[in-house]
């Protein structure tokens, strides 16, 4: 069967653990990306194998079950937030009076566009404001200046795709990863505009990313400790956490990266304040709160 462009296929030589699909094909070796692996990797055509409608039915669906439990764990850490925030704002349910909250704006940068599809979505679901932006990952060291400029955020998200290749160097070796160092860079940039970690929350990072790097540039939040795939959507856990939370707390990492599919494995960083804001009165035809997450 001839394999071309945007085909879904698994790899025989990693027994067709991962869903891939091909984003270019020369000289007989496919670039793939990952389906819901935020990877990157180059495969000979001989070593896949395409993925017919049956299988791929089973694969989304095993997918989406997991994506819905993660979901499912941080609307009842939402809640559990609400009811807190609730029990503050009426002096311990004593003079109970409706607020309104200033959620954080989030940009975030992917180099994939299908995940940023996926990832508006669930920031969409969450209720969070986004601006999304598709770029190479390459680009976005000379775009991020600009972008933070024009859009203001409290939180920058900066991911696309990543691999290690232990035949170019090794963990250490920033040179060994196919996207990292811009990664980096692209901290860096937003970093010397705001330098203040709680001012400017920054999650960057993909699939096998070089962690300690992407923390000396200046991300509170990155991938991968250990050099594993992260999931497309883990990026947005973190950011929601951080975004529900009361500026005038602050969020563990554990509790940062606990309801992300990943775990403490693929994601990590540095203690970091909340960046909500609640205020009073509420008015009735008031738009600061206009979210329906509650009744997700």
């Amino acid at each position: 069967m001839d394999l071309t462009k945007n085909n879904l296929v698994t790899r025989k030589s990693y027994n067709h653990d991962l869903l891939f699909r091909i984003a270019n094909i020369k000289n007989n070796i496919a670039s793939l990306y990952g389906e819901d692996m935020r990877l990157e990797a180059d495969a000979p055509l001989e070593d896949l194998r395409r993925v017919e409608d049956r299988e791929l039915e089973t694969r989304r669906k095993k997918e989406k079950e997991k994506e819905e439990f993660s979901y499912r764990l941080f609307r009842q850490d939402y809640q559990l937030m609400k009811e807190k925030r609730d029990y503050q704002a009426s002096d311990g349910y004593q003079n109970y009076a409706k607020y309104f909250q200033l959620p954080a704006k989030v940009l975030h940068l992917d180099g994939d566009q299908m995940y940023l599809r996926k990832c508006i979505e669930l920031y969409q679901r969450i209720g969070l404001q986004v601006h999304g932006v598709h770029l190479n990952e390459k680009e976005m060291p000379n775009q991020i200046g600009e972008l933070v400029q024009k859009i203001q955020p409290d939180m920058i998200v900066i991911t696309g795709h990543d691999s290690f290749s232990k035949n170019k160097g090794t963990k250490k070796d920033l040179r060994a990863y196919r996207h990292s160092r811009y990664f980096a860079e692209t901290v860096r940039e937003a970093r010397r505009i705001n330098p203040n970690l709680d001012q400017l929350v920054i999650f960057a990072g993909a699939c096998q990313s070089h962690f300690e790097s992407l923390i000396r540039a200046g991300a509170n939040f990155a991938s991968s400790p250990t050099r594993i795939n992260i999931h497309a959507l883990d990026p947005v856990y973190i950011a929601a956490k951080i975004a529900y939370t009361s500026f005038m707390e602050r969020v563990s990492v554990w509790d940062a990266i606990r309801n992300t599919l990943t775990g403490e494995k693929g994601m990590g960083g540095v203690e970091t304040k909340g960046l909500l804001r609640t205020g009073m009165p509420y008015l009735l035809d008031d738009d600061l709160d206009d979210h329906n997450y509650d009744n997700d």
